[in-house]
């Protein structure tokens, strides 16, 4: 009995012993597959990340691009003498090139004439208009078009070119180009935060590697072709590129390490960011997993499976909505900052009205926030306001900042500014209520405003809104031919035009928010005096920055000639920018510059006639905010200094 009983046990042990050892063996299988499959999930959704952050850094240069093609369409730019229009040229890469990321913008006509924001004149020897694919692309297409990237022989860095075709009557006019520097691509592929012996690569719409560890793919002129190497190992990542796939392949990289590669298209450009991760890598874990399954099998194995399999669910779940919201989020932040860009261009235009497009946007967004619209209603308030004016783009200078008054003719151009607006608007904005905050915000509520004369509730509301933010500002601010009004007249005209000019219901919204304003807060600040510390050892140029600047309103220069006079002026006066020579007898303008970070905290221009590329890459690297060249250019001086001190000038509202 007692063999028996023995047997039975030994038996039962060995059942139960075997049952386990299955069930283990089975779930360990099934958890392996999931973990890497969610691993091999989570690098791809990295990819996409990267992917997506190059596309918006190249978007921001592009919006530069088709900006500047409406400018130049709009204003018949192409048809202006040469002088003219390198001038032009000139000023926009100067204003527009804050970041540094460009060299060069240029325009080049069918007949293979250019004209360049540098001082570059075309030899003859090469043919644009049929050599080059930035012309005959952008030419056949219409579209932006985004070259290959190639070896600046001057500069030593990696560059591409952005083009877009001018029209006018459906004819070719030219070809605006930009030349932008990819070495915050590079940065961003370089620095991708992988896994342990992994890496991220960049491949073009030619297949060309951009971007890669591996020294044999590095390039003198433009990117090789990845299959163009020797025992290249990416033919089944050509081929998912080729097909869009976004499947794991793994192959045996040119160390001989096997690695799981993910790739992801950026859509503007047709390149692929790729994430190689070492195979190990994506098993190391779940040989972890094999452990835990070992300890918790005698207490609640399948318990344990399970809670294992919904967190790890879960988890992932949250993590990839978390990517999701940070990739929006950072496409928010970068369409903000286009906005505010476009904005301050606008402004820039009218010398009297400078952040009236901010001033405008805070109020319509006060005043949707009172009639109760939700924080996303506002932020689209908010856009319409800061680009409401965007269609004076169109409108000539002369005749937006004319002293006197406006004729018949002069009228008609400030009257299209709206319809302007709202055809830009269009392009470049998928809420089309933005487009009609441009468009009908010169609408009156009895019908008699224009473009198009609609009344009462026919006008958009978010129209109705920019309408009584746009007034009230006009008449709070100094205008050419007068002074800003005082409130208790601002209060009557606004109370005046219930009914006729303005939406009484929004109007009283307004009469609400300026009784409130006790002090007249809600205006124009008066500008203060920007002090300009100018520091050269020699005293001619200290004359010439000081007359250059003497025309600029409400600048006041101090000069200085050694170190210890920066920092005495520096001691005793507000500054607000520093123009600092590179080179002087006793000190370095870069050591300087160090030493006047480490305590004060104000933007500096260096000025230097060492225009090398080693000059130029440490004043990148040290975050200097621009530089001059000697001799210095007057005009370019002044917007050089103009841009600086008014760098960040619009406010901003969350970016929900």
């Amino acid at each position: 009995m007692k063999s028996l009983y023995f047997k039975m046990t030994i038996m039962i042990v060995l059942v139960v012993l075997i049952s386990v050892g299955l069930l283990l063996m089975i779930s360990y299988r099934r958890a392996r597959d999931t973990m890497a499959s969610q691993l091999e999930d989570s690098y791809s959704v990295q990819a996409d990340k990267y992917a997506q952050e190059l596309t918006a850094w190249l978007n921001s240069q592009a919006t530069i691009v088709e900006t500047m093609a409406v400018e130049i369409t709009l204003n018949g730019m192409y048809e202006q003498d040469y002088e003219t229009f390198h001038k032009y040229l000139a000023d926009s890469f100067s204003r527009l090139n804050t970041g540094g990321y460009m060299y060069d913008i240029y325009f080049t006509y069918p007949d293979n004439s250019m004209a360049c924001a540098s001082d570059f004149m075309p030899d003859g020897s090469m043919d644009y208009a049929h050599e080059r694919d930035w012309f005959k692309v952008a030419a056949e297409t219409g579209e932006l078009f985004y070259s290959t990237p190639y070896k600046d022989s001057d500069s030593g860095y990696s560059i591409i070119t952005i083009s877009k075709a001018v029209y006018k009557d459906d004819e070719l006019q030219g070809i605006l180009a930009v030349d932008v520097f990819v070495n915050t691509l590079i940065d961003i592929v370089r620095g991708a935060d992988v896994a342990t012996n992994g890496y991220a690569f960049l491949v073009d719409q030619n297949m060309g590697m951009i971007v890669h560890p591996y020294e044999a793919y590095s390039y003198d002129d433009t990117p090789p072709n990845i299959m163009s190497i020797p025992d290249s190992p990416y033919a089944e990542v050509v081929d998912n590129i080729i097909t869009d796939s976004r499947e794991t392949v793994f192959i045996k990289d040119y160390d001989g390490v096997t690695r799981g590669i993910v790739i992801a298209r950026m859509n503007n450009t047709g390149w692929h960011v790729g994430i190689a991760t070492d195979r190990n890598e994506l098993l190391r874990n779940v040989s972890g997993l094999l452990r835990s399954f070992i300890i918790a099998a005698f207490t609640a194995i399948i318990i344990g499976i399970c809670i294992s399999a919904f967190m790890a669910q879960i988890l992932n779940k949250l993590n990839r909505q978390l990517r999701e919201q940070d990739s929006i989020q950072r496409a928010k932040i970068t369409n903000m900052n286009v906005t505010r860009s476009l904005a301050t261009t606008i402004d820039a235009k009218d010398r009297y009205t400078s952040g009236h497009s901010q001033r405008v946007a805070e109020y319509a967004v006060e005043l949707a926030r009172r009639m109760g619209k939700s924080e996303e209603e506002q932020q689209i308030v908010y856009y319409a306001g800061v680009l409401h004016d965007i269609g004076k783009i169109r409108v000539p200078e002369d005749v937006i900042n004319k002293p006197g008054k406006l004729t018949e003719e002069e009228f008609d151009q400030i009257r299209i500014h709206p319809v302007s607006g709202y055809h830009i608007l269009c392009g470049i904005h998928e809420d089309e209520r933005v487009g009609y905050g441009a468009k009908y915000h010169h609408e009156r509520y009895d019908g008699k405003g224009y473009p198009n004369g609609l009344s009462g509730k026919d006008i958009p509301e978010i129209a109705r809104i920019i309408a009584v933010a746009d007034s009230y500002d006009a008449m709070a601010s100094d205008r050419s031919y007068r002074k800003a009004l005082p409130q208790d007249v601002i209060r009557k005209e606004i109370e005046k035009g219930k009914g006729t000019q303005f939406d009484p219901e929004i109007a009283d919204v307004m009469l609400s928010i300026i009784d409130e304003d006790k002090t007249y807060d809600l205006q124009q600040k008066e500008k203060e005096i920007d002090n300009i510390l100018v520091v050269d050892d020699e005293k001619m140029t200290l004359m010439v920055v000081e007359h250059i600047l003497k025309g600029m309103e409400k600048v006041r220069v101090y000069s200085a000639r050694s170190k210890e006079e920066v920092f005495s002026v520096l001691k005793e006066t507000k500054i607000s920018l520093i123009m600092l020579d590179l080179k002087m007898p006793d000190i370095d303008g870069f050591e300087l510059y160090s030493g006047i970070r480490e305590i004060y905290d104000m933007p500096v221009v260096l000025m230097t006639g060492d225009k090398s590329a080693k000059t130029l890459q440490k004043i990148r690297e040290l975050g200097i905010d621009d530089y001059i060249t000697k001799p210095l250019n007057g005009a370019i001086t002044k917007e050089v200094v103009y841009g600086v001190l008014h760098k960040g000038v619009i406010g901003s509202v969350p970016v929900s």
